[in-house]
């Protein structure tokens, strides 16, 4: 993850749009259009085996440099983890390593992850370089040694990481559901001749979009359930 902080301009309470988003009617009306795109969707999704939480690190949800809906995206990960730990789901906790200087840089308090890890057979914590948490990394093996089939995401930021990791589960055919209020990132800054602010839910929302027809958009998180690897029944 190579993304600059951007200075928090807002912080929307839980479930309302940041200040300088779309008014409500524009919103509803955004949402009428989208709606029938494919892979989203509304209800409980079908029994994830694997949760990936991606990223939730110090640096991007916590203090003056986090994502404009970190408490969001932090209350629905403790809940998805705490799911998921319930059901004997697979957890894998993606940690990104940052260059020198940077908020993520290895061990300084920013790279530190926010939640709480359980270690064990079925919990573990993947280090990674690039914003694909399968680029160099053991997941796809962790994932295809464990039987899993279908998983899970949340965390940050939607339009690189989650979106980069979820991609290629896609591509690995794995199934991947995505929770609409369990990922964020920052807003776009303004760029002359080109487009005034974007606000972060905005660029979260076309994030999804952009996974295409094969990944399952769920409103919340909710909406998705866990069951065991067969392969750890």
């Amino acid at each position: 993850m190579t993304a600059t902080p951007v200075p928090r301009t807002d912080t929307a309470p839980d479930g309302d749009p940041p200040t300088g988003a779309a008014p409500a009617t524009d919103t509803a009306a955004a949402a009428e259009h989208t709606a029938a795109g494919p892979a989203t969707g509304a209800g409980a999704a079908e029994a994830v085996e694997a949760l990936l939480l991606v990223d939730l690190q110090t640096a991007f949800v916590a203090g003056d440099e986090a994502v404009p809906d970190a408490a969001r995206v932090l209350d629905r990960g403790r809940a998805l983890l705490a799911r998921a730990r319930a059901a004997g789901a697979l957890v894998v906790h993606l940690q990104n390593d940052g260059a020198p200087g940077t908020v993520d840089e290895p061990h300084t308090p920013g790279w530190e992850l926010h939640l709480p890890v359980q270690p064990g057979p079925r919990e573990s914590v993947i280090r990674k370089g690039e914003d694909d948490g399968f680029d160099g990394t053991p997941l796809g093996a962790l994932l295809d040694g464990a039987g899993v089939r279908a998983l899970a995401l949340c965390g940050v930021l939607s339009e690189m990481c989650v979106a980069a990791t979820a991609r290629t589960a896609l591509a690995r055919d794995f199934r991947v559901v995505l929770p609409h209020d369990a990922h964020a990132t920052y807003d776009i800054p303004a760029a002359a001749g080109i487009s005034e602010r974007v606000p972060a839910a905005l660029s979260s929302r076309a994030a999804e979009w952009a996974l295409g027809d094969e990944v399952e958009i769920v409103p919340r998180a909710a909406d998705v359930t866990f069951t065991a690897p067969r392969r750890g029944r």
